[in-house]
């Protein structure tokens, strides 16, 4: 096809199509505009930006290598083997098109000062992929391995343990395939812990220890495949993303589902239980470890997404949930023990015992709604604690990046001094305990009452130092300011 063939065009069209480039044309958006240089497309060098299919506008990471035509028009072989497919198959009769009122001929030149400008799509930059292959002898153990959660957590000591021998086990299997034709069983496992205990902030810890990559998702969209939702393979499809799509690395990755509790059994529904009982058993296969067909960069499997095979033999799933009402069903056990006779048991006993989580039984995640099969995949099973008032003090300054340290670092910048005394953090984990969070109240209160801080102090450079009180926690008072020299109380 040459500069001066020609193609045949409905007169409107026609007209629409030039109003479109004159509109376009028009905007005041300069940023992303195609430059207008004067050189042809084949003789500018890659600047960096996608070309974009005429017809279906999209860009070349999708369709692939694009087909140039005259006066930089690029056409993607989609678009281009449909049309002459309708050429081919006689859906376009050109005879009659020619003899049809409205139709006329134009050049081809005349269509580049007719199209719209179109938006660019900045290339993607290639990473060169650094794939960090295990070895055995650089598997960290697990008093390594608990020694560092220690630095950024705070308490949960039995979780911690059992987490860290559970990971050193799983990849000394990784590491070492089979030993001598014993074949090591997997060591998925289901944290059981109230919100805000700390369930997502171990795995991420876990995983940036390990150099591994790690796929977070929440176990409330998984839906039974053809109903709306997420499929069970857009877990996998995750953790492929965060490992750059190399199905290699993504194979030695951990995957932590979270709220795992909210697809337990449903009791007593007429409805179909398409994201309970349906779910758990669509995910026996990936815990166990299976070839899955998954969707590159898409959540559901569909015509337009490649799919790449993953095998999830050596991949870690850690579940996660805080099993509402779940120490109901513990109680109500420990009390059908002894209920007469000298050995019975008080009946509120176990009513304000802040350990019950941890008496739970794979038989109470049953009667909660976990089937047996599901339970059997994830053989270890831990708790974490509810946070009380002394651990919630030690997670403000205690962990690497404690809150008030984070603070304490923004005032810094300013060259200014911010210290907490002790009945500032007790009011601070007081009011913390009253929200019923966990961990994740502190970070709400520190902001509401450092908000005033951190808008005044820039105002004035003579202010060397702050120090937060209990009065101005509780709002009867106001935090110490130490100005350069001198000392002077800054009342609420």
């Amino acid at each position: 096809m040459s500069d001066h063939d020609f193609i045949l065009v409905d007169e409107e069209d026609r007209e629409n199509t030039r109003e479109e480039g004159e509109k376009a044309s028009d905007r005041g958006d300069k940023k992303n505009v195609v430059p207008a240089d004067g050189k042809k497309e084949k003789d500018r060098e890659d600047d960096g930006y996608e070309k974009i299919c005429f017809i279906c506008h999209r860009p070349e990471s999708v369709t692939g290598k694009m087909i140039d035509l005259p006066n930089n028009i690029t056409v993607c072989p989609d678009c281009m083997q449909r049309s002459f497919d309708a050429m081919t198959n006689g859906s376009v009769d050109l005879n009659r098109l020619m003899n049809m009122p409205g139709v006329q001929f134009f050049n081809m030149s005349d269509l580049e000062n007719m199209q719209p400008r179109q938006q660019k799509i900045k290339k993607k930059k290639e990473k060169p992929k650094e794939f960090h292959q295990l070895d055995i002898k650089e598997i960290p153990a697990p008093h390594k391995i608990k020694a560092r959660l220690d630095e950024y957590v705070v308490g949960q000591e039995y979780a911690k343990k059992a987490m860290s021998v559970a990971v050193y086990n799983h990849y000394k299997r990784v590491a070492t395939g089979t030993m001598d034709d014993i074949e090591i069983e997997k060591s998925n496992m289901l944290m059981i812990g109230p919100t805000g205990s700390g369930k997502t902030y171990l795995v991420k810890t876990l995983a940036k220890l390990l150099d591994v990559p790690l796929a977070i998702t929440d176990a409330t969209s998984l839906t039974e495949a053809g109903y709306i939702g997420d499929d069970i393979e857009s877990v996998v499809s995750k953790l492929l993303a965060a490992a750059d799509n190399d199905v290699e690395r993504a194979e030695q990755g951990i995957i932590f589902i979270d709220e795992i509790d909210k697809i337990a059994k449903k009791h007593n529904s007429n409805q179909r239980d398409v994201s309970g009982e349906s779910v758990q058993q669509g995910m026996l296969k990936l815990l166990e470890g299976s070839e899955v067909e998954v969707p590159v960069g898409a959540n559901s499997k569909n015509a337009m997404v490649p799919l790449t095979t993953v095998n999830t033999k050596n991949i870690l799933f850690i579940c996660g949930g805080a099993f509402p009402d779940l120490e109901n069903i513990i109680r109500e056990r420990l009390q059908k023990k002894t209920s007469m006779g000298f050995n019975a048991e008080l009946k509120d006993k176990y009513r304000d015992d802040k350990d019950l989580l941890s008496k739970v039984t794979v038989e109470d995640l049953r009667k909660f709604g976990m089937i047996p099969e599901f339970l059997g995949r994830l053989p270890i099973i831990f708790t974490l604690k509810g946070l009380d008032k002394d651990m919630l003090v030690k997670i403000l300054k205690e962990p690497k990046n404690a809150i008030l340290k984070q603070y304490q670092k923004l005032l810094a910048l300013d060259e200014v001094k911010l210290d907490f005394d002790d009945g500032a953090l007790e009011a601070i984990a007081e009011k913390a305990m009253e929200k019923d969070t966990g961990a994740r109240a502190l970070r709400a209160i520190i902001e509401e009452f450092m908000l005033d801080i951190m808008y005044e102090i820039p105002k004035d450079d003579s202010i060397g130092e702050v120090t937060i009180t209990r009065a101005y926690i509780e709002g009867t008072g106001g935090p110490v300011i130490r100005l350069r020299g001198q000392e002077m109380p800054l009342l609420g």
